[in-house]
C-alpha cells in the first residue's frame, strides 16, 4: 500500500475498510496503542510496516483497564504528535475511534480471563487484564489483523493476549518484540512522562536491579526465592522507591519458581513518587 496515511475514526469505517484488504489478500499488520507513542512503539510500527502490506495502529485510551483511582484522566494524550510519528514509521492508517464508538450505549460483554492474568499485575489492578483483553478482542474483530505487535516490556500483558489469540482462535500471529530502553537502562513507557528529572535518575534502579539479578542466576543461583528476594532489596535501597513485586516465574506460566530452571521472567513493579512503572527480564538458565 502506498505509504500516505489516513485516520480512521468511525468503528464501521474501519472494519469495512479492513474487510475490503482481507479480501484481496493484503497481509495486515496491527500495532495496538493507547497513544503517547515513543520509540518502543516506533519500533513495533516499523517492523509491521517492513512485513505486511497494510499497518495499522490503534489510538484509543481504554477505559475498561483503569481502576479507580488509577490515572485515566490524566493519562497523556498527544493524538498530533502521534500522527507525525506513526506516518514516519510508516504506518498507512491510525484508528483513533472515541470511547462511545467501541463501547455504545448498552455494552455490557467483557473477556473473563484465567489464572495467567490473576498474579502479580492482575491481582494489583483487579479488572485490569479483563479491560485490556476485551479491547483487544474488539480490535482485531474491526482490523482482521495478519500479525499484531506488542511489546516485550508489558510481559504479562502480550502474554495474556497470545492466550487470548489461542483460545479464542483468532487467525492471526502475534510478534512480542524486545523493550526499547533510554540511555542507562529505563524501559520506555508513555508514564515516564510523569516522571521529574530526579525520579528519571532513581527509575532506573528496575533495570538494573534485573540486570543484577540475572548475573546472580548465570553465576549459578538456583533458588527462585532468592533471586526474588534480591531483586527486593535491591530497589529498596533507593529513595522514593517502593516495590510492588519482585519475582522470578516460569515465562510460560507466570507461576513462581522454587528452582529456576529453563526460560525464567524476572518479573518487577514499583512506584517511582507517584509514578507506578514495570520492568522484566526474560533469562535462560544455563
Amino acid at each position: 500500500m502506498a505509504r500516505s496515511m489516513r485516520v480512521i475514526r468511525s468503528a464501521r469505517q474501519m472494519a469495512g475498510a479492513a474487510r475490503r484488504w482481507e479480501r484481496q489478500g493484503w497481509r495486515i499488520g496491527v500495532v495496538p496503542t493507547m497513544g503517547a507513542l515513543h520509540e518502543g512503539h516506533a519500533s513495533l510500527i516499523r517492523r509491521a510496516a517492513a512485513e505486511n502490506d497494510v499497518t495499522i495502529v490503534t489510538i484509543f485510551v481504554n477505559p475498561l483497564q483503569f481502576g479507580p483511582g488509577e490515572d485515566f484522566r490524566r493519562y497523556p494524550r498527544t493524538l498530533r504528535r502521534d500522527l507525525a510519528l506513526a506516518r514516519a514509521c510508516g504506518a498507512d492508517v491510525v484508528f483513533a475511534p472515541a470511547v462511545r464508538d467501541l463501547y455504545p450505549p448498552g455494552f455490557h460483554t467483557r473477556v473473563e480471563l484465567g489464572a495467567l492474568a490473576e498474579r502479580w499485575e492482575g491481582k494489583l489492578r483487579p479488572g485490569h487484564f479483563g479491560g485490556v483483553a476485551t479491547v483487544v478482542a474488539i480490535l482485531f474483530q474491526l482490523t482482521r489483523p495478519t500479525r499484531a505487535y506488542v511489546g516485550r516490556k508489558d510481559y504479562q500483558q502480550a502474554c495474556i493476549i497470545r492466550r487470548l489469540v489461542r483460545d479464542l482462535a483468532f487467525p492471526l500471529a502475534v510478534r512480542v518484540l524486545p523493550t526499547v530502553r533510554e540511555r542507562g537502562g529505563l524501559a520506555m513507557s508513555s508514564r515516564n512522562a510523569y516522571l521529574s528529572p530526579a525520579e528519571r535518575v532513581r527509575a532506573l534502579v528496575l533495570s538494573r536491579s534485573l540486570a543484577a539479578a540475572a548475573a546472580r542466576i548465570r553465576a549459578g543461583e538456583r533458588r527462585g526465592a532468592s533471586v526474588a528476594s534480591a531483586l527486593r532489596r535491591a530497589m529498596r535501597r533507593a529513595p522514593g522507591v517502593r516495590v510492588d513485586y519482585a519475582a522470578a516465574v516460569d515465562a510460560a506460566t507466570l507461576e513462581p519458581l522454587a528452582l529456576l530452571r529453563g526460560r525464567v521472567a524476572l518479573l518487577v513493579a514499583a512506584r517511582v513518587g507517584r509514578t507506578r512503572l514495570i520492568d522484566n527480564l526474560l533469562v535462560d538458565v544455563p
